[in-house]
């Protein structure tokens, strides 16, 4: 398979994946995953494995920001792997939230996430989400 054909067909993963966050559906979001999945929010914890505990550890992110939404400042793609470049976008109590973020995103030869790494900017995350903030 040449390198153009395997990124036009990650490509058409990443915007069914991105598609599926867009909707704020665990389900959709995890179908799109292996059974032995990992996802990893660094800084936050230890990585979560298998599907159903990934469901609902994305399921608690949409309760956290139940207007969750993210913002793509670019994507980029490798053999069996993408680098999101994004920002989380919400409202909380009224006012606007934002902070940015990194995911680094494994996928199969059969185009399901093997795993997901995120890292957020910290600094930024805290000073959105401060109250004395708004």
């Amino acid at each position: 398979m040449s390198t153009q054909v395997e990124t036009t067909r990650l490509e058409q993963v990443a915007e069914r994946y991105f598609a599926a966050w867009a909707r704020r559906d665990p389900d959709a979001i995890v179908q799109l995953h292996t059974e032995d999945t990992q996802f990893w929010a660094h800084g936050s914890g230890d990585p979560v494995v298998g599907r159903e505990a990934v469901r609902e550890t994305f399921a608690s992110i949409f309760e956290l920001f139940p207007e969750f939404g993210f913002e793509a400042y670019r994507v980029l793609y490798g053999p069996g792997f993408w680098v999101l470049d994004w920002a989380l976008t919400a409202r909380l109590h009224g006012r606007p939230v934002r902070f940015d973020a990194l995911d680094v995103v494994t996928v199969d030869p059969d185009g399901l996430v093997v795993r997901k790494d995120t890292f957020v900017d910290h600094a930024q995350m805290q000073a959105a989400l401060d109250p004395a903030a708004a």
